[in-house]
């Protein structure tokens, strides 16, 4: 199976009243997901939306995901091996921020193969800005 998912999460306040969402296509097949937590971080949010769009996806499957997060592609792809050989310490040895969600992450991103890609915020990107929308939504 193949699928693309769009994510994106939000914060009224940074901590304050969050929401995440993914739009998941598979094909010609589209659903979205979405959710709220309160005294909640963008970082978290931002986190949450693939986790979840993840955990949806039952079956060994290529999957892309678009987010305008740096910090959630760069992250996975690049940041993770390094937390992990450095025991969950950042590049100034401090505990990595939102490890909990990181390590839920990284665990569903094994169950497949993902690909990530940065996609402009508030550009033209239709599905982006569709799950911008539903984020923003539930972090009111």
């Amino acid at each position: 199976m193949k699928f693309k998912i769009y994510t994106d999460g939000a914060c009224s306040g940074n901590p304050g009243k969050g929401g995440w969402a993914a739009i998941i296509l598979d094909g010609e097949n589209q659903s979205s997901i979405s959710g709220s937590e309160n005294k909640t971080t963008n970082n978290r949010m931002e986190l949450m939306a693939p986790i979840m769009a993840l955990k949806k996806i039952k079956i060994k499957s290529e999957i892309t995901i678009y987010t305008d997060s740096r910090y959630v592609k760069d992250g996975i792809t690049e940041w993770i091996k390094k937390w992990k050989l450095n025991n969950w310490k950042s590049s100034n040895k401090k505990p990595v921020k939102n490890k909990d969600l990181w390590v839920k992450l990284d665990n569903h991103c094994q169950k497949h193969n993902v690909s990530w890609k940065w996609v402009k915020a508030h550009a033209s990107n239709k599905f982006n800005n569709l799950v911008d929308e539903l984020a923003v939504s539930k972090a009111k």
